[in-house]
């Protein structure tokens, strides 16, 4: 099993933010099914003001590169991508064209 951070910014509106938690209270199963057919066994996302942090645990089947290929032609993940964007903001850092950007792990226990 392996396991990646990632983080996220929601613009910093109270209102824009309460809606995006309210659909991830309640996911549309096309989503749910896109998560678990690409190998990811857990996944949470954590928030703190308008900055998310998102913890994936993975199977060895699971490669990035292949779960955005799968969510390209996957026209339910693009119409909920489309949606999220309206709430979602690039961390300053990110590449052009990049969300959710992984995060280094720099201390372990």
């Amino acid at each position: 099993m392996r396991r990646y951070a990632l983080a996220l910014d929601l613009k910093d509106d109270e209102q824009l933010i309460r809606e995006y938690e309210r659909y991830h209270q309640n996911i549309w199963p096309e989503i749910r099914k896109s998560i678990v057919d690409s190998g990811i066994e857990n996944m949470q996302i954590f928030r703190t003001g308008n900055r998310l942090f998102m913890l994936m645990e993975v199977n060895d089947d699971f490669s990035f590169e292949a779960k955005g290929k799968a969510d390209d032609t996957n026209e339910k993940v693009q119409q909920w991508e489309e949606l999220m964007w309206k709430f979602q903001q690039p961390l300053p850092w990110a590449k052009a064209g990049e969300k959710w950007v992984m995060m280094d792990g720099i201390f372990d226990l």
